[in-house]
Order: C-alpha cells, then sequence, then structure tokens
C-alpha cells in the first residue's frame, strides 16, 4: 500500500502560516491535496500537522488526518522525527511525502515518480532537478574543471535535491530511525528527475508571487 503523506506546519518563520496563503484562490496545502487525489496511486492521503486548523482543511477535502505531538510541530523538530512518528502510526508498504509548498509538481510528475519508485524497489525516491550548468563547491569545481572550458551542454548535470516529492520504503526507514540511524537515506537511494519548475519551493513571499505567476501556466488545462 502507498500512503501520501503532505506535511503541514502551522508556524512557519518566514511566510507566515505558508500553508494557508493562496495560490489561484486556494490554500497551498488544498492543493496539494488535490494533486494526491488526482495522481490515482495512493491508497490513502494524509495531512499531517499539530494544528487542528488543518485537520478540518482535511475533512473539508475528503481526505485524512495526522495530529502529531506538538513538540513536533515547532522549529526545532527534525523531518525525520514527525515521518517516523507517522509511520509507527500508519502501516504501509511505502509513504510518499508530497510538499504543499512546491505547488507547481504536477498530477503527472507525482504519478510518474511513484511509479518509478515501485519500479525500482528503491528504499528511497528523492526528486532531483538536473542542471547543466558549472558548478563549484568551497570554491572547487564539481561537474567540470579550471583548465578548460567546457560547453554547458557537454557538462555531466548536477543533481539538486529539491524535495517536492520523496519515497520511503517504511520498514527501511523505521528500521535506521529505531538505530539512530539516518533514516533520510537509508538503503537503496534512487533519483527520480523533475521539472525545474517543480523544484521550485515556497519559501517567502517572492516564492509565492514567482508561482502566482507561473501556476496558470503549469496547470493549464
Amino acid at each position: 500500500m502507498n500512503i501520501a503523506m503532505i506535511p503541514a506546519r502551522m508556524g512557519s518563520q518566514r511566510l507566515k502560516q505558508k500553508n494557508l496563503q493562496l495560490l489561484a484562490g486556494e490554500p497551498l496545502i488544498v492543493h496539494a491535496i488535490r494533486k494526491c487525489k488526482a495522481a490515482g496511486v495512493f491508497s490513502e492521503v494524509w495531512v499531517n500537522s499539530e494544528h487542528p486548523t488543518f485537520g478540518e482543511v482535511a475533512e473539508r477535502e475528503g481526505v485524512k488526518f495526522h495530529r502529531r505531538p506538538e513538540h513536533l510541530g515547532n522549529n526545532v523538530a527534525t523531518s525525520e522525527q514527525f515521518v517516523a512518528e507517522f509511520l509507527e502510526n500508519h502501516p504501509c508498504e511505502r509513504l510518499f511525502q508530497v510538499h504543499s509548498i512546491a505547488p507547481l509538481l504536477t498530477v503527472g510528475e507525482t504519478r510518474d515518480f511513484v511509479q518509478a519508485m515501485v519500479e525500482g524497489e528503491h528504499d528511497v525516491m528523492l526528486s532531483v532537478v538536473d542542471e547543466t550548468l558549472e558548478a563549484v563547491c568551497d570554491g572547487k569545481p564539481v561537474n567540470f574543471t579550471f583548465a578548460e572550458k567546457t560547453n554547458s551542454q557537454d557538462l555531466a548535470p548536477v543533481r539538486r535535491i529539491s524535495w517536492s516529492i520523496t519515497g520511503w520504503r517504511r520498514e527501511t526507514y523505521l528500521a535506521a530511525a529505531r538505530s539512530g540511524g539516518c533514516a533520510t537515506y537509508a538503503g537503496r537511494i534512487g533519483y527520480a528527475p523533475v521539472n525545474r519548475l517543480a523544484g521550485h519551493v515556497i519559501k517567502t513571499a517572492e516564492d509565492l508571487e514567482v508561482a502566482e505567476a507561473l501556476f496558470p501556466i503549469v496547470h493549464r488545462a
């Protein structure tokens, strides 16, 4: 069984209550719920939050609500913690975390991502944006050399993890979490490329303005 989980914390800092911010007339959380339902690849769709307001949204949209403990909704709690807590309470084969703050991820990309994880038999599937541009880290070239100029189209792409959608095999994740290991990257990792726009994540008011401008183009009928 494949479950979709949409995390939603009320106390966001840079953009207040960002999961409830309106985009094309609907809260971001609603777009995520409807996308998961439309994909048709999930046995259940859950909203995961510490705040009852999101439970009301889930009920209106016809999906399930998991109320995580209050301490897993603060600024210190990590995704590893609240994902593990959710998985301890909800048996499934795979869990797919779909972020409401990535509203330009399409229904088709969501469906393709799930299919790629299932067919690849991965324990972890990460959504990535492939960038075929020169990249440096700590002043050192990553996918090119300072010894010569290479055309961008000839470069090996740098894979930026977008977190727009992420998949985990429940058994592997919980085994790592219970043993004190890093559950997020435990086991066999797969990478599923998504469109650069699908990798646009809303953290600030400016990010939301960009999504507002692009939303009708990405999701036009």
